[in-house]
């Protein structure tokens, strides 16, 4: 179990929206073809990105799980396209550069009840496939230090952030220190500026996989939401 690949739910914007290509450019990856992209010219921004890098670019809706005995990667498939059935697409609120316990992320500027009810069907509709973490994946999630709110969905779902404790976010950088937000958060910000506006819409939902542990996520297939 433990060599096994991992699948995850995630959105991610249209490879024609100007998001995608400038998000590759700053990680430094293309989760669709997997190549290498050229970053910007900032210091140590290869270390900074390294983390979200190797995720690829998204907004997680159903997180990493390897699967249960019995399933593969037909099941994901059908799983994903019956929760997509029932949910239209819609609207992205516009986004923005925050500071997310102490890493850089896009957020929306806007609760979004539509955001939410995805990234819920999602959990639920995808957990029958999940196999049920071990204790190092446990720990390496944070039982035993989280919140009690947080721990309760950690020991249901396999992660501590969904339903009631989860938040979009689109991951730029690691945690960063006091100097290092002082650079590469105004860097961001100006780096993103000019595209975070577009009208947006969510069409789909994104399935990644990691063939094994430690390999980079790459984008599988896009699975048309209704509408």
């Amino acid at each position: 179990m433990a060599g096994a690949p991992r699948f995850a739910l995630y959105y991610a914007p249209a490879l024609d929206d100007p998001l995608w290509r400038r998000a590759a450019t700053w990680l430094g990856r293309d989760p669709d073809s997997d190549a290498a992209v050229a970053q910007p010219g900032l210091a140590d921004i290869a270390a900074i990105t390294a983390d979200p890098r190797r995720y690829g670019f998204h907004a997680t809706l159903k997180p990493p799980f390897r699967l249960a005995d019995g399933y593969g990667w037909t099941d994901v498939m059908a799983a994903a396209e019956a929760i997509a059935r029932g949910i239209a697409a819609f609207d992205l609120p516009p986004l923005g550069v925050q500071a997310v316990h102490g890493f850089l992320a896009l957020r929306e500027s806007l609760e979004s009840p539509a955001l939410q009810a995805l990234s819920d069907a999602c959990v639920a509709g995808a957990d029958h496939l999940r196999a049920p973490p071990d204790a190092a994946e446990l720990r390496r999630r944070g039982a035993g230090s989280l919140a009690p709110a947080q721990e309760e969905m950690l020991r249901r779902w396999g992660y501590p952030y969904v339903f009631s404790t989860w938040f979009f976010h689109m991951t730029l950088t690691r945690r960063l220190d006091s100097g290092e937000d002082a650079i590469y958060r105004p860097a961001a910000t100006a780096f993103f500026a000019d595209c975070l506006d577009l009208p947006r819409r969510v069409r789909d939902i994104c399935v990644f996989s990691e063939s094994a542990p430690g390999a980079p996520f790459r984008l599988a297939a896009r699975v048309p939401l209704r509408g």
